[in-house]
């Protein structure tokens, strides 16, 4: 880009810049260095200088977004501290989000049971052992309304890490969130939904892809006509990344199934621009620090392109990316645990210089078990000493125009635009919702994405193994002083407690306004009505999440993996 060009451009920033400022859009912060030093919001090459890559980069708050969302950078909206969270039953998990709002928490993120995950109910006799040790046991909208009790859903941020039975769990949370009497138009948050990446690395699913597929089509109708703040769907690269791949491969794959939510949207006949801004993406941040910066600015850089180019969208907020991150739990290691307060910090700072929107930090005792109450706040503080202590949020994208960074940053694109091709390639035969959609749907069968990434797992650990690839306290440095930490444990009794308490539900429950809800359900899932409304009448009803994904697999069927060696 000319000397001339890259000045028109700092001046489209400034107009930006000022008009947040006058709007009152900048927070009442000190911009300096620890020295007193005042700093500038953002940086960019000196007058008068061409400089080739500023195509590419471009400034922030503007297009390709390469450098973030936002004029303002973190000092006109930092990012959200939304801490994942959800052990035992409902009432104790409620009691931990309560403590992380009182220290500091900006937004909740719901972890829920294995047992849940796969839409069973905790008396199913494939929960027995599992109810409420890998997050929080919900059964029913009953659940729910422990789970947010005295927290008001209108007021708060929700995510929900959760894509197989993630409709019927949004139907118990609309539910919930009647109860509190709040108008559900105004519900804002985030539902995870993503099931391509349940079939690509995580395998929580209920039943073939088509028909999961159909049910998040009507969730994106429903939310865009009736609650447009909210988010159905957050694309997940975490599990891929936590599952083995490369950075490179949780890029592509992740893109790549938000692309193929997009051509789901188009495929019902929504409007891009008005979609689109409800889809939102869930990165892991690794341990190599360049790496994972570059990867956050590439992300936003190819779905800008790729919104625009490729499926139409027009106004900016349609080309956005935002994004949730969570430290890399896979890196954690039992070994010397308490070092793994340093790796969070680090991957923390990584996505914060990547331009994360939301964080959230895994405890240092996470690798053992779930997060004592004194982790869980270590963790939140890492996020706060990141935020007010080191100076980081005061320059928009810090490292923009870093030789190396903005290298690796080009790297990570053309990585993931090679990916791109091989997966259309897969899809040529065609699918009726779109090219990118049959190239997945195609991958999945045939075990292209899981056996890539079960390859890149297999380098990486042979690489540890062989001392090519150095992790303290487990091949190097393994001598420690360090004592053995107490950690969460989940009795049996949580789980005697909670299938006694739904027992009792159902006892009580209007047993013929559930069974005609569930009948209604059925008859809906074996047509081509929308899902969502009989499915929200089944949890006002009490129905239980089993009954409800029972009814739905008794219509669509299970899933069998393909078998691959």
């Amino acid at each position: 880009m000319d000397a001339e060009s890259i000045a028109a451009g700092r001046t489209r920033w400034q107009e930006r810049y000022g008009a947040a400022l006058a709007a009152g859009q900048v927070r009442d912060a000190d911009f300096t260095t620890l020295s007193g030093d005042e700093v500038d919001p953002v940086y960019g090459p000196p007058d008068g200088v061409d400089d080739p890559r500023m195509d590419a980069i471009g400034w922030p708050g503007e297009y390709p977004f390469t450098r973030g969302l936002y004029a303002t950078g973190y000092r006109g909206r930092s990012w959200t501290i939304r801490q994942f969270a959800g052990f035992g039953n409902a009432q104790q998990t409620n009691e931990r989000y309560r403590m992380i709002m009182q220290r500091g928490g900006g937004g909740l993120s719901v972890a829920f049971d294995m047992p849940t995950l796969m839409g069973l109910d905790s008396d199913d006799i494939r929960s027995l052992g599992e109810v409420g040790h890998c997050g929080v046991a919900i059964d029913s909208a009953q659940d729910m309304d422990a789970l947010f009790d005295g927290i008001p859903l209108g007021d708060v941020t929700t995510s929900m890490t959760i894509s197989g039975p993630a409709v019927p769990v949004f139907c118990m949370y609309v539910a919930a969130a009647e109860r509190q009497g709040v108008d559900i138009a105004s519900l804002n948050g985030t539902l995870q939904t993503d099931i391509f990446k349940e079939y690509i690395a995580q395998k929580e699913w209920l039943f073939p892809p088509e028909p999961h597929l159909r049910l998040i089509g009507d969730l994106m109708e429903y939310c865009d006509s009736t609650i447009p703040d909210y988010k159905p769907i957050s694309v997940s690269g975490y599990h891929i990344r936590e599952a083995g791949s490369t950075a490179a491969q949780e890029l592509a794959y992740t893109l790549a199934d938000g692309f193929a939510y997009v051509e789901l949207g188009l495929s019902r006949g929504l409007d891009v621009d008005s979609f689109a801004p409800g889809l939102s993406f869930f990165f892991d941040s690794h341990v190599d620090f360049f790496e994972e910066i570059a990867k956050f600015r590439a992300a936003r850089r190819i779905w800008a392109r790729w919104l625009r180019d490729v499926y139409g969208a027009r106004t900016e907020r349609a080309q956005w990316l935002r994004f949730h991150t969570q430290t890399a739990g896979v890196s954690l290691t039992a070994q010397q645990p308490v070092n793994n307060v340093v790796r969070t910090a680090l991957q923390a700072l990584a996505a914060v210089l990547g331009g994360t929107n939301s964080l959230h930090t895994n405890a240092l005792d996470e690798t053992l078990a779930l997060p004592t109450e004194q982790a869980a706040e270590t963790a939140l503080r890492t996020q706060q000493v990141i935020m007010e202590e080191t100076g980081v949020a005061n320059v928009a994208d810090p490292l923009g125009g870093s030789w190396y960074v903005e290298s690796l940053t080009d790297r990570m694109e053309a990585e993931a635009e090679a990916i791109f091709a091989e997966i259309l390639a897969m899809g040529a035969d065609g699918h009726p919702i779109g090219p990118m959609t049959a190239g997945i749907l195609r991958g999945i069968e045939h075990g292209w994405f899981t056996g890539h990434i079960a390859d890149a797992a297999f380098a990486y650990q042979r690489a540890v193994e062989t001392g090519s690839k150095r992790v303290v306290g487990v091949n190097v440095h393994t001598h420690s002083l360090s004592d053995d930490l107490e950690i969460l444990r989940i009795g049996q009794q949580v789980e005697r407690d909670q299938v006694a308490l739904l027992a009792a539900r159902r006892s009580v429950r209007d047993e013929d306004r559930v069974q005609a809800a569930l009948a209604e359900l059925r008859s809906v899932a074996g047509g081509t009505g929308n899902l969502i409304p009989p499915m929200l009448e089944a949890a006002r009803a009490e129905a239980t999440l089993g009954e409800i994904c029972g009814v739905l697999v008794g219509v669509f069927g299970g899933y069998v993996e393909s078998a691959a060696f």
